[in-house]
């Protein structure tokens, strides 16, 4: 089975609500499990992502 390709964009700044990653949306700790992650998970985790960055990039353009 071919691995997931990882959405990170070597921005590994964890400074975002609930740890996230702001490059990502990622915390750290799924940054690490990533490669070892079942797909069911990866699909759930992939499908998180954009609702995090929107929330991420909200919070960043209110304190603009």
């Amino acid at each position: 089975m071919k691995k997931a390709k990882s959405p990170c964009i070597d921005i590994c700044d964890f400074s975002a609500p609930n740890g996230w990653c702001v490059g990502c949306g990622r915390t750290r700790e799924e940054c690490s499990n990533w490669k070892k992650m079942k797909p069911y998970a990866l699909n759930i985790l992939r499908k998180e992502l954009p609702k995090r960055m929107s929330q991420i990039k909200a919070r960043a353009d209110n304190y603009n």
